[in-house]
């Protein structure tokens, strides 16, 4: 039985790929094609079209890398194929399966109307049905060269990722570009055939069905006319209508289908590259929608409709209409899917609040649902984000990734850091790129984790990464698998239809607390350090920005908000925000590109602070303070004087205001100020730190400051990982060249080490210590060359802490130091923002950093009984794949040690370390904008209203884990104020007393408030 089951199925498969799909397109014609090769850059169509062509024969090389090619496409449509489906079929040399790594064209007429691309999965454009015999086809194709970056598969060093390195030799050979008929019997009998198959294969072996399905088959194909497929298809279609009738159980699972094409918005492709990714994508998915009444697309990521509207007007103008019909589904609310943990809080408030605006302003939607199917984990404060936007429900996919543990839930309530609860959905079938195989379905029945008291699942079906979507074949095995014996029953939805059907019937879903942890891509917190440099300093500098341009817009007659420039500032850091940017896992080219972004956006936010400063007066030497704690610092001015100031919270003070505290000496390697005493070993590390204020506890139980070298080539995805097996091999630098007294009090302390280790890396780092402050900074420059290698700071402190808490967006996560599970132990590796906590009761150490987020805790038991909890910080990686010079060249970054901090020392320190002390000439305020009385309630943004109504928008947070209540003070006469949501619509009213507003917070509550300015 078994050989003649084997027997049918290699008789099946070889008659379906040898013969069927070769009699899909009847007849054919070639086009005359000419070609002219665009310089440089992508040009607009208009010049393209104006341009010099030249004779272009098939199996002719073309296209270098990163190359545009225009292809001018003529032909005639025979008369003898009037009456039949008639096509255009261009097969551009495509390599593989996948749509979005290699070469792409989109199909326009000579008018510039953009028609439909191609690409390997979808190679046709439609051009009659029926055909009346004799008309002109003139087109015009944009054909993109982009490199198979992945052509081994991940696995070899490559100079394409860089249009400076690629080289310019051609990488594809045309093969084809035809007229065609399109022979709908034999299409359609392809498709019946691939989903019976592929049913069949996924049946049990005792499974009646399965027997059933491979004996339909066999008796189908006994009708089937080697010699006349097209003849014979319609006698074996009929022969297999029975199987594909069977209607499905009654309990059978039910699939969601939704329409999705995942673009990343760079990847293994540069931003201007998914600029034409979107009109090719988009332009498919409405001409799909023309053809199917039935389709129903989700599109995420408003920078990427605005591209398309920006450079694309009439693909925009299709998109429009297809919302209209109700067959295009804007998803997600974001300005772009971004990481899920590295944005801070406001940014992510940010990716809301521009991403609903561009969606509801446009469209006239408001999207209901949180949209992140590929980001490398996700921040517990997400739920509570998501629902002060207006999100009803949060989907993501990459959880199935993980190497270690499954997770438990396809459905499920996630619970964040305050206690807020989003309904959450997971899919099953384990993929964003689903086309409905039979391998697919039986996954998402077999895979669903709430049998029993759920009966469906979602499925975001088209092929993703570089774009492609969904497929008219896609769309055909939908409706074979609408109702099918054997198969769970597919239904094409809208997203928001799936989650309200799903809630209905399982209301009280399972709960996950805390953050969705990926156990897989831990690298992704270190990898490209300046582009994460560059994301922190550019929230800090805009959060800068608003404090002082609505400080000016108050108190400075005549100076007016920027609006228009924030907002475009802004667009630009969320964009570099996205899942294969910031986490550093995109080519050379795109991460060369952030690194100049950031710079642009670091000059133009520094001149809007200038100008806000500058038009509040002149005078003598202030010190603004943009952080939401007051200061009491040393802070140098630009001629190089050290002073000591006082400064309130979103405020300014004269230079050198308050007393002078206690000065630091230094003796040898020695650095004290009364409050702690650093000693340097000759190692440069650090041999003691001891806290004067605890009777001079010894802080650390090794020595600190340890730079470790570690060896770093994980299994797979270099950029993206760093498997366990790292801590097994490594060097620590230990030999410093140099350990020089650099300041010597009374104000400041500095000694620098100097280090070379490796490829000619170096490392030079001051150690300092500042009169009146217990933190010890390690300002940091790396000269860096290695290779395939992981440099990390260590901290080994003498506390027994049960915990770490790591900061992450609007408060903080504690994580077990110990792995009694394989949970815990598949945290080897995890995020942080601006500081990570250790504490037992009485005693904590903080260490803060202005740069980095990966980190990992351990702990050990030392043999005199006291237990050594360590935090090491990853400082630089240089990973080879996919960009081959990852993080070559310098870094200056600082870090320090706080000893003896509490939750809320570190969460001050965090913001004093990363919001510098300005000094200028100015005359100030008298008084801060806002300033709060109470503890625990922390001011994380100031501004004005986005409708520049001159309302003050304030979004604050309760930053300690607890309760807090408090209240909001105003310098400026208050008329009135009211509790928001995040995209600054009125929830409540809040009570006022004339220049306050009360405030009360549950733990980690983000509150926004709007005041209204009393004129």
């Amino acid at each position: 039985m078994h050989d003649e089951r084997r027997r049918i199925e290699e008789r099946v498969q070889r008659l379906h790929d040898q013969r069927i799909k070769a009699a899909i397109y009847a007849a054919a014609v070639p086009f005359e094609v000419e070609a002219w090769q665009a310089p440089g850059e992508p040009v607009p169509f208009e010049e393209a079209a104006s341009a010099p062509y030249t004779p272009f024969t098939m199996d002719t090389p073309w296209g270098p890398p990163w190359g545009t090619t225009w292809f001018r496409m003529r032909g005639q449509v025979p008369a003898e194929w009037a009456g039949r489906r008639v096509e255009a079929v261009i097969d551009l040399g495509f390599v593989g399966d996948w749509p979005g790594n290699q070469a792409e064209a989109l199909v326009h007429l000579t008018d510039g109307t953009p028609l439909k691309a191609v690409n390997p999965l979808n190679q046709y454009v439609a051009i009659a049905n029926p055909a009346v015999g004799g008309e002109e086809i003139d087109y015009l194709v944009e054909a993109a060269s982009n490199p198979d970056i992945l052509a081994d598969d991940f696995s070899k060093i490559t100079p394409m990722g860089d249009i400076r390195t690629a080289g310019d030799k051609p990488l594809y050979t045309f093969r084809r570009a035809d007229l065609a008929v399109l022979d709908e019997e034999v299409w359609h009998l392809d498709l019946d055939i691939q989903v019976l198959r592929e049913l069949m294969l996924e049946l049990g072996e005792h499974d009646p069905r399965r027997h059933e399905i491979t004996h339909a088959l066999d008796r189908a194909l006994d009708l089937l006319d080697l010699d006349d497929i097209a003849g014979s298809a319609a006698d074996v279609r009929a022969a297999l209508k029975p199987a594909l009738s069977r209607p499905a159980n009654a309990s059978a699972h039910i699939v969601s289908g939704v329409g999705h094409a995942h673009i990343d918005s760079a990847w293994l492709w540069p931003i201007r590259e998914t600029k034409r990714k979107t009109s090719r994508t988009f332009s498919n998915v409405t001409s799909l929608a023309d053809e199917y009444e039935d389709f129903i697309f989700a599109c995420s990521q408003a920078q990427q409709y605005e591209w398309v509207r920006d450079n694309y007007p009439k693909v925009w103008a299709r998109i429009q209409e297809s919302v209209k019909k109700g067959q295009w589904a804007p998803v997600g609310g974001m300005w772009v899917e971004a990481d899920g943990n590295l944005p801070g809080g406001e940014a992510v408030a940010r990716q809301f609040v521009h991403g609903k605006r561009f969606f509801i302003e446009h469209f006239g939607v408001e999207t209901k649902g949180v949209w992140l199917p590929d980001s490398f984990g996700y921040t517990a404060s997400y739920p509570q984000l998501a629902k002060l936007a207006g999100n009803e429900w949060f989907l993501t996919q990459k959880i199935s990734w993980n190497q270690t543990n499954k997770f438990p839930h396809h459905t499920f309530w996630w619970e964040g850091i305050d206690g807020t609860r989003i309904f959450t959905h997971f899919p099953p079938v384990d993929t964003y790129n689903a086309r409905f195989s039979g391998e697919e379905m039986a996954r998402a029945t077999n895979n669903y984790q709430e049998k029993g008291v759920g009966t469906r699942s979602l499925a975001p079906f088209g092929w993703g990464d570089g774009g492609g979507g969904p497929t008219r074949e896609i769309m055909e095995r939908a409706r074979r698998l609408a109702d099918l014996e054997g198969s769970p029953k597919v239904v094409v939805e809208h997203p928001d239809e799936f989650f309200a059907k799903a809630r209905a019937e399982y209301p009280d879903a399972p709960v996950w607390v805390g953050e969705l942890y990926l156990e897989l891509h831990r690298a992704t917190y270190t990898s490209q350090a300046r582009t994460k440099q560059g994301n922190r300093r550019s929230e800090h500098k805009l959060r800068e920005a608003e404090l002082w341009a609505t400080t000016a817009a108050l108190h400075a007659p005549g100076y007016a908000y920027p609006h228009d420039k924030l907002d475009r500032l802004w667009k630009t850091v969320l964009l570099h925000q996205f899942h294969d940017i910031l986490p550093g896992s995109s080519i050379a080219w795109v991460h060369r590109e952030a690194e100049a972004e950031y710079a642009r956006v670091a000059e133009e936010v520094e001149a809007l602070t200038a100008e806000a400063v500058t038009a509040l007066g002149t005078g003598d030497p202030r010190v603004f303070n943009t952080s939401p704690v007051e200061r009491r610092e040393v802070v140098r001015t630009a001629d190089g004087t050290l002073a000591h100031t006082v400064v309130p919270a979103n405020g300014s003070a004269p230079l050198g205001a308050g007393a002078v505290p206690n000065p630091v000496t230094v003796t040898g390697r020695v650095l004290d100020n009364g409050l702690v005493r650093v000693e340097i070993a000759e190692d440069g590390t650090l041999s003691s730190v001891r806290d004067l204020r605890a009777g001079g506890r010894e802080v650390l139980a090794d020595k600190g400051n340890l730079l470790r070298l570690h060896t770093d080539l994980p299994n797979y995805w270099d950029a993206w990982d760093v498997d366990k097996h790292y801590k097994n091999r490594y060097t620590d630098l230990l030999d410093a060249e140099y350990v020089t007294v650099v300041e010597d009090g009374p104000l400041l302390g500095a000694i620098r080490v100097e280090r070379s280790f490796g490829n000619g890396s170096r490392i030079t780092q001051t150690i300092s210590l500042r009169a009146g402050s217990p933190r010890i900074d390690f300002e940091t420059d790396i000269d860096w060359h290695e290779a395939e290698k992981f440099l990390k700071a260590g901290f080994p402190v003498d506390i027994r802490a049960a915990h770490s808490s790591a900061e992450i967006a609007f408060g903080h996560i504690q994580r077990p130091t110990h792995t009694n599970t394989t949970w815990e132990s598949a945290r080897f590796e995890v995020s942080g923002h601006r500081w990570v906590h250790l504490g037992e009761p009485g005693y904590g150490v903080a260490v803060i950093n202005d740069s980095t987020y990966g980190h990992d805790v351990s702990r050990t038991v030392r043999e005199d009984g006291g237990t050594t909890t360590t935090v090491r910080l990853s400082l630089v990686r240089a990973p080879r794949i996919p960009d081959p010079a990852a993080d070559q060249g310098r870094h200056h970054f600082t870090y320090a040690l706080l000893p003896g901090a509490s939750i809320e020392d570190a969460v001050a320190e965090g913001y004093s370390l990363n919001l510098p002390l300005r000094v200028a000439d100015s005359a100030g305020t008298p008084e801060p904008v806002v300033s709060v009385e109470g503890d625990g309630v922390t001011i994380e943004a100031v501004k004005l209203a986005d409708d520049a109504s001159g309302d003050v928008v304030v979004r604050l947070y309760e930053s300690r884990g607890g309760r807090a209540q408090g209240t909001l003070r105003t310098s400026f006469p208050l008329a009135g104020a009211e509790i928001t949501d995040l995209l600054e619509r009125p929830l409540s009213t809040a009570d006022t007393d004339g220049n306050g507003v009360p405030v009360t917070l549950r733990p980690f509550e983000i509150q926004t408030l709007r005041l209204s300015v009393r004129k």
